[in-house]
């Protein structure tokens, strides 16, 4: 039973070796923002050697509506993808005023809970609670807890905003 295992072992351990000279990579070098592993593609062009590290590169897209030129298409409104369905004007308007109204309702929500917070916050000398007369450090990080929450929710209402601004005005 040892013997076995002991083999097993020794396999692996052989066979990790082998593996580590599978992944050694050549040269790598950059010229400007392309990579080559070509080293007379890179003397003629100069590029310089890349040292320490893989490098792995991915090969990008070129993003919907982008003409190979580079400039954007004819229409400013975003494509629907090949194969979705079409939705009909008056059914994405109804769409819109819903994801509207629900949003602004999110505001409100966001917007009254502002309100409550900075009424509690007390322009930074909010009233102390129990304890927090006898030990000042637990005032203190009440305090400030009370600041981040206040930020999270001006961010929060931040946010709400823009998203209506996105959408389309109303009729």
């Amino acid at each position: 039973m040892k013997t076995a295992s002991f083999l097993l072992m020794a396999a692996s351990l052989v066979a990790s070796l082998a593996g580590v000279s599978a992944f050694a990579q050549e040269k790598v070098f950059r010229c400007g923002n392309e990579y080559t592993n070509n080293a007379a593609d890179a003397a003629k062009r100069g590029c310089k050697v890349m040292e320490g590290g893989n490098l792995t590169i991915v090969q990008g897209t070129t993003p919907r509506g982008a003409s190979v030129g580079g400039s954007a298409s004819g229409s400013s409104a975003a494509k629907a993808p090949a194969g979705s369905p079409r939705v009909e004007g008056s059914d994405q308007r109804a769409r819109d005023g819903e994801a509207r109204s629900v949003l602004e309702s999110e505001l409100k929500k966001a917007e009254s809970r502002q309100a409550e917070l900075l009424k509690d916050f007390n322009n930074g000398e909010p009233e102390k609670q129990g304890a927090e007369s006898r030990n000042y450090q637990k005032y203190l990080d009440r305090v400030a807890e009370m600041k981040a929450e206040i930020a999270r929710n001006e961010s929060d209402i931040a946010g709400i905003r823009r998203e209506i601004g996105r959408l389309p005005a109303r009729n």
